[in-house]
């Protein structure tokens, strides 16, 4: 049955291709986004866009139309290494934004809820794979504003009633048609290595070799696009009342750094310069999620976990957004 949807930070890499499945479901989307890190060319089509900040959300969650069946929340700033030296703006977008959004769902009486969380609030693993029962520490103001605006979202749960899912992210890769990464700058392993292959960088840094890991680098978790996309439709739909459900979301397989490159030179063909550089300070050597979780409470099984797949599917977009 389809339904009306507002998609938060809508125009962002995640948030457009969620909003994208929406559509094709055949729900009524409305985005709003003020464009401060997403694209007016990432939003797709079918879809109403709004530009406009979510300490604003009163005014497109008024029940004078249709009301709205949930909200999937997405906007937020997510840079770890800015959110170190800028943490007031963390805090106050993440957390104060948050703040807004929920007490405009609540006098608008939109009691659904989906959350854009992420692995930054677990920190340094004392686990792998990593569990939703395992230790909260995050080690940046990101990943501790994440986890503030989930501890809020379970005290709305419990005190008034909001159906609400975290979803907490591992590495996210790959695009879904012409909705892919278009962050600037960038700081994601998959596209910084394709614009290596497309002669917009001379070569790849790889941040340790040292590591306790089969090849020195740091293995991470990949997850296609599309598979969490998928998620965030399925979580709207296991949202209970009063409850607030988390769950990781991951392949619960690891890649390392160099797999990852080679991985770039076998999809694109080309060559990929490697530079050696110092570790950065808070990278684990192993991050990789128990979905488990997902699994049993979602209905959620993803089919894209092959890393050839996804860094073909994130070639492919780059190819076209640099030829257009």
């Amino acid at each position: 049955m389809s339904g009306k949807y507002l998609v938060t930070g809508g125009a962002g890499y995640v948030g457009s291709v969620v909003a994208r499945h929406l559509v094709e479901a055949g729900h009524d989307v409305t985005v709003l986004d003020n464009l401060s890190t997403g694209f007016r060319e990432g939003v797709p089509a079918g879809v109403t866009f709004v530009e406009g900040d979510i300490r604003d959300a009163a005014k497109w969650l008024d029940t004078a139309g249709a009301p709205y069946h949930a909200v999937l929340h997405f906007a937020a700033f997510s840079q770890v290494g800015e959110s170190v030296v800028k943490p007031e703006k963390y805090w106050e977008n993440n957390v104060g934004g948050t703040m807004a959004l929920l007490a405009a769902m609540r006098a608008a009486g939109v009691r659904k809820l989906v959350f854009s969380s992420t692995a930054a609030t677990y920190g340094e693993p004392v686990n792998t794979p990593i569990t939703e029962s395992d230790p909260t520490a995050p080690t940046s103001p990101y990943g501790a504003s994440k986890l503030a605006v989930d501890h809020m979202i379970s005290g709305e749960a419990a005190a008034h009633g909001l159906a609400a899912v975290s979803l907490r992210y591992f590495n996210v890769a790959g695009a879904y048609g012409d909705c892919g990464e278009r962050h600037d700058p960038e700081s994601h392993l998959i596209p910084l290595v394709l614009q290596v292959a497309q002669g917009r960088r001379e070569a790849i840094s790889v941040y340790g070799d040292d590591y306790p890991t089969p090849d020195g680098t740091c293995v991470r978790d990949y997850i296609h696009v599309a598979d969490l996309a998928e998620a965030h439709l399925l979580a709207v739909e296991a949202a209970t009342h009063g409850e607030h459900l988390i769950c990781n979301l991951g392949n619960g397989n690891g890649f390392s750094v160099r797999e990852v490159i080679e991985t770039v030179r076998q999809v694109t063909g080309h060559p990929i310069p490697e530079v050696a550089a110092p570790r950065r300070a808070g990278d684990p050597a192993v991050l990789v999620a128990s979905a488990g979780a997902a699994r049993e409470r979602l209905g959620w099984n993803p089919s894209r976990a092959d890393l050839a797949g996804i860094v073909a599917d994130a070639w492919a977009f780059a190819q076209a957004r640099q030829e257009g």
